[in-house]
């Protein structure tokens, strides 16, 4: 195919070239109604080219079939036989997948280690989740994507589940064997779901991490916005083979995602895909460079633990490592990522892309160079050298792992929307949680609607927040409460 094409992006060029005049919303007429101070901010460009989809980009029976061709040259560039954009990030796209797997009450085998998009998917459908272990590091507290033994096991204990979800890269970097997973879900006659938000740039660089399309999964979901060039929200789901129907998958996209898509959006993704056919191979090989000298000087400041292949690969650990997402540890200075990340963003105004109790990560892309780099570098030597400021902060309680492990009594579903009410958090010890409880990041939920809440969790989580983890989706922030279930 003919990748120097760019069907959204031409055909917005052509809406501009033909003085197109809309009588249709967005109701701001390409900027011409909008607040003056928006514009100044947002610039000109933004409203210009936020256009209907329908009897804008296209005509009203989408007779050019601009959005068809821009999917069609996706899957193309990343080797898949169906692509479909999502304006809604890959938490819409996963949940479109999960749907086109199982239906309600079926049950389909989920890496315990998911998004909170995911458990989303489940309470939105009724899915039965069998949940898969991960590999956890007692060490260093952190859960490995589950192994290819652990989904063949539990497949041998529910043959009658209908299919496997598991996330590859995780926010860490850190990946599974996807050729090994889908092979076991293939023995079985059962697709394999890859939520991959984080591994849209695999496809273009034979140093990264094995694609989900060329490991054989049926269904894989990409968060363009993450580690490619897209605008925030632009994602695309990419399926191949026969285990899931392509019609089936667009339907729940359809059941599930806006009538009023950003063409904005759309335009990113267009672009992102022409840029990596192109130039892909040539950016990311300079990212990876990069990315390798930032990792040897951050290794240089003491007490900053470059967590790598040696850290993070190997027996019990993960498959495979992205190397583009910087992992520190720096938990033997006594201070948490919680912190780390505060100080570096007021001090030095460098946000970090995840904090935990222990660790701070830095995401490098394409778009980053020795400038960038060099900011960062800074700030963190800075943050080394007032580190004692930082210290004397409350402690998380992790558990061990077999403490982690939480027994799903009712349905996500169930739970979720069943009857509930508001307790203190030491009443709700022994109680079914009636709400996702997800540290963010990296947005892994500890407690799910359904699982029975014990004391080392529950532990785990107010000590976080003590020490400034986030936890978002709690009706109650500060975690003093809980939501749970009545059981009857």
């Amino acid at each position: 195919m003919d990748h120097s094409e760019a069907p959204v992006l031409d055909a917005l060029a052509a809406y501009h070239r033909e003085e197109q005049l809309p009588f249709t919303p967005p109701g701001h007429k390409q900027g011409r109604g909008a607040d003056p101070r928006a514009r100044e901010v947002l610039g000109d460009a933004v409203y210009r080219s936020d256009v209907l989809a329908i009897s804008g980009l296209d005509d009203r029976t989408s007779s050019n079939e601009v959005l068809e061709r821009a999917q069609e040259l996706m899957a193309d560039a990343v080797h898949a036989e169906q692509a479909f954009f999502s304006t809604c990030g890959s938490s819409l796209s996963v949940k479109s997948a999960m749907l086109s797997v199982a239906g309600p009450g079926e049950k389909l085998l989920v890496g315990r280690d998911a998004h909170k998009s995911v458990v989303s998917g489940l309470i939105l459908s009724g899915v039965r989740p069998i949940w898969v272990e991960p590999q956890w590091d007692p060490d260093r507290h952190l859960a490995h994507p589950p192994s290819p033994a652990a989904f063949a096991a539990r497949f041998r204990e529910h043959p009658d589940a209908r299919g496997a979800l598991v996330t590859s890269p995780t926010p860490y970097g850190t990946c599974a064997d996807l050729a090994a997973i889908a092979a076991v879900c293939h023995e079985h006659g059962k697709p394999l779901i890859v939520d991959e938000a984080w591994g849209a740039h695999l496809p273009f660089h034979e140093d990264l991490p094995t694609w989900a399309m060329d490991a054989g999964a049926d269904v894989c979901v990409t968060s363009v916005h993450k580690m490619g060039a897209g605008l925030e929200q632009g994602s695309v789901f990419h399926q191949q083979g026969d285990l899931v129907d392509p019609a089936v998958l667009k339907a729940r996209e359809d059941l599930l995602g806006t009538t009023s898509p950003s063409v904005l959006i759309y335009a990113g993704l267009d672009a992102w895909r022409r840029q990596m056919v192109e130039h892909g191979h040539a950016v990311l090989q300079d990212a990876l460079d990069l990315a390798s000298d930032v990792r040897a000087q951050i290794a240089a400041i003491d007490g900053f633990d470059v967590q790598g292949r040696d850290e993070f690969t190997g027996p019990g650990r993960s498959h495979d490592l992205d190397p583009l997402p910087l992992v520190v540890d720096i938990a033997g200075l006594g201070v948490t990522g919680y912190r780390a990340a505060d100080r570096l963003r007021e001090h030095h105004r460098v946000n970090m892309h995840l904090a935990d109790h222990r660790r701070i990560s830095a995401q490098i892309t394409f778009a980053d160079d020795k400038e960038t780099t060099g900011t960062l570098l800074a700030a963190l030597r800075g943050l080394r050298a007032h580190i004692d400021d930082l210290r004397g902060s409350p402690t998380v309680q992790v558990p061990p792992p077999e403490e982690l492990r939480l027994e799903l009594v009712v349905l996500p579903r169930d739970a979720f929307f069943g009857p509930a009410e508001q307790v203190s958090a030491s009443d709700a010890v022994g109680r079914v949680c009636a709400e996702m409880l997800t540290p963010y990041p990296p947005g892994i939920p500890a407690v799910l609607p359904g699982e029975r809440i014990t004391a080392p969790v529950m532990e785990y989580l107010r000590s976080g927040v003590a020490a400034g983890m986030v936890v978002p989706d709690a009706a109650d922030s500060t975690l003093d409460s809980v939501r749970v279930f009545i059981e009857e």
